[in-house]
C-alpha cells in the first residue's frame, strides 16, 4: 500500500466523486478508477458504494479512511522534521486539548512566543476529549497535549500550567437555583444531573461526601456542546467547567460550594524521540511555567 495511493483514496473519500477527485489530483479519471480498484483488490474488500451521482464509503472504507489519515499525517510530519536544517528551524507540531480557560489563556501565549522565535514552524491544533487526546499521543499522531490532572505519570512527562479550571452548575437563568451565588451538594440531591465523566469519576464522590449511587444522573457527556441543549430543554443540571463555556443565552453558571477545581498539564509521551521543533517547544514551556 503506497502513501501516494492513500492520498488518492482520501481525496476520493472527501469529494465523493471520482471525476472531481481526478481533477483535483491532476490525473485522468480512468487512472484514478484503476488505482481505487487495485486498492480494493489488494485489501480484498469493497471500499465504495457506487451510485450514478456519487460514491460513499462502506464500513471497511470508513475504517481505511481513519487509518489512511493517520498514516499520511505521520508521513507528512516525518518529512517536515527532516527538512529542518542549520539555524532555520522548521517542522509541524501537533497539539491536542479540550476546551477550558487554562487552554484558552496559555496555549495562544505559548504559540505566539514560539512563533516569534521560530517563524517557519507550523502548528496543528486538535480539540477532543481526554481519552481521544491520550490515544492520539500514544499513536504518535499528537506531539503534545493539554490534559486535566490527574495524569498517568508513568506514561507521560509533564509541565504543570499555573491556572485552575473551576467546576460549577449550568442551568436556566430563571431556575430558582440561579438566584444563589453557589451550589451545594444538598441543592442537587434529588435533581436530574447531566454530568461530565471527569467529575463523576473523581471529584463528585468527594464533593458529595461519599457515594454517588443515590444521585439522579440523567445523562453523562464528554463535550459541553452536547450537554447544553439538554439544559436548555430543562432536562437536567449540568456539571461543567466555567472556562469551557461560551455565551449561551438564557443559561447561567454557578460555582460549586465547597469549591472544586482542576489543574492542567502540558504532556508528551515518555521515552519518545522528539524533533528539534518539539524539543524547543518543551524547553520554552519549561521556562515559561517553571514557577
Amino acid at each position: 500500500m503506497e502513501l501516494r495511493v492513500l492520498r488518492y483514496y482520501l481525496t476520493v473519500a472527501r469529494e465523493e466523486n471520482i471525476t472531481r477527485a481526478a481533477e483535483i489530483l491532476h490525473i485522468t479519471q480512468p487512472t484514478l478508477s484503476r488505482q481505487m480498484a487495485e486498492l480494493e483488490a489488494e485489501l480484498n474488500t469493497r471500499l465504495f458504494e457506487r451510485t450514478n451521482r456519487k460514491i460513499a464509503l462502506t464500513e471497511a472504507g470508513m475504517l481505511l479512511r481513519r487509518r489512511a489519515e493517520e498514516l499520511v499525517s505521520l508521513a507528512e510530519k516525518t518529512e517536515l522534521e527532516f527538512k529542518s536544517s542549520g539555524e532555520e528551524l522548521t517542522g509541524l507540531i501537533s497539539i491536542g486539548s479540550g476546551v477550558s480557560a487554562v487552554v484558552s489563556k496559555n496555549l495562544p501565549d505559548l504559540i505566539q512566543t514560539y512563533s516569534n522565535r521560530y517563524p517557519h514552524v507550523r502548528f496543528e491544533l486538535h480539540t477532543g476529549t481526554a481519552a481521544v487526546i491520550k490515544d492520539q499521543l500514544d499513536k504518535g499522531l499528537l506531539d503534545v497535549g493539554i490534559l486535566m490532572e490527574p495524569v498517568e505519570v508513568e506514561k507521560y512527562d509533564l509541565i504543570r500550567l499555573p491556572e485552575k479550571d473551576v467546576w460549577g452548575i449550568l442551568m436556566p437563568e430563571e431556575d430558582p437555583l440561579a438566584q444563589k451565588n453557589s451550589i451545594t451538594p444538598a441543592d442537587l440531591q434529588t435533581l436530574p444531573l447531566i454530568v461530565s465523566w471527569r467529575i463523576v469519576e473523581r471529584e463528585a464522590r468527594a464533593w458529595f461526601g461519599g457515594g454517588t449511587d443515590h444521585l439522579n444522573v440523567f445523562c453523562t457527556y464528554d463535550l459541553i456542546d452536547n450537554a447544553v441543549p439538554l439544559v436548555e430543554r430543562r432536562l437536567g443540571y449540568a456539571f461543567v467547567i466555567e472556562g469551557a463555556l461560551k455565551h449561551f443565552p438564557g443559561l447561567v453558571f454557578r460555582p460549586l460550594s465547597p469549591a472544586v477545581s482542576n489543574t492542567s498539564v502540558l504532556v508528551w509521551k515518555k521515552y519518545q524521540p522528539s524533533s528539534a521543533a518539539i524539543q524547543k517547544l518543551i524547553e520554552l514551556a519549561r521556562n515559561a511555567y517553571k514557577a
